[in-house]
């Protein structure tokens, strides 16, 4: 293996390839087409600073990154926990595998009609459904990594005399900890696109709000403005959360994030 990065290796440099790229791309297909529904990207960025500087449009975007955020901790509080039980439990496995092979395909913002009937159009309901939206694949990837621990690492514990929660402080979770933040990353993501979905459908507040009411206003250049945001907000904190993972797992091997790894 050489040591020198191949160019789309080097984040920077592969951000603004891609950058280009896509602008490149929406700029021809928005001349092409030539709908006025499908504005050019420069015509979007134009809108940038009016949204960012509207009080109204900031305080939507921080009001669904609250519920963002807070529907990703209720899922990590209740999946990491259920998802190394899953993995060194043979009893939690086979009372709670049922549950989650039924629950994995169901589309969760499908459920939001049937929360909203139950908790209302709150901030409630969407926080649960975002939180249903990151549990599993933070769950699958926990119980992953509890099934993955060397046994003679647990068995050498009891030898000790450690008991099964010292067991699981010193040796699971630190063991288990490179895979359970590969779900991590991968429910930052998710709690994004279920925080949107949720928001277009419950349509009081938020950027789903934001989003339809620019399109209900035909105010196009906005909605990909607003989109651009997202994007930027998405990719920002998946890099942020990258480094935090590479940091906590400096000790493992931190090249499984990416499903591109070329020849």
């Amino acid at each position: 293996m050489s040591g020198t990065l191949r160019w789309y290796e080097r984040p920077a440099l592969a951000c603004a390839a891609a950058v280009l790229l896509l602008g490149a791309a929406w700029a021809l297909a928005s001349w092409a087409l030539g709908f006025s529904s499908f504005p050019g990207p420069a015509a979007a960025l134009r809108e940038l600073p009016a949204i960012l500087l509207d009080p109204n449009a900031v305080w939507a975007i921080a009001q669904s990154v609250g519920r963002m955020f807070a529907g990703y901790a209720w899922a990590l509080l209740f999946s990491i926990p259920l998802g190394l039980a899953m993995g060194r439990s043979r009893a939690a496995y086979e009372v709670f595998y049922p549950l989650v092979s039924l629950s994995y395909p169901m589309p969760k913002a499908a459920l939001m009609p049937i929360l909203m009937l139950w908790f209302g159009l709150g901030s409630f309901s969407k926080i649960l459904v975002i939180a249903m939206g990151v549990s599993l694949p933070v769950l699958y990837h926990s119980y992953q990594g509890a099934c993955r621990i060397e046994k003679k690492l647990v068995w050498t514990a009891q030898a000790m005399g450690m008991g099964p929660v010292a067991r699981l402080f010193r040796i699971v979770l630190p063991a288990a900890l490179p895979e359970i933040l590969v779900g991590c990353r991968v429910g930052v993501v998710m709690a994004l696109i279920v925080m949107v979905s949720s928001e277009m459908i419950a349509r009081q507040e938020g950027v789903g709000n934001l989003l339809f009411t620019s399109m209900d206003m035909a105010q196009y250049a906005s909605v990909y403005a607003v989109i651009l945001i997202l994007a930027v907000l998405g990719f920002v904190l998946d890099w942020l959360f990258e480094r935090v993972r590479r940091h906590l797992t400096h000790w493992a091997d931190t090249s499984g994030g990416s499903a591109l790894n070329g020849p």
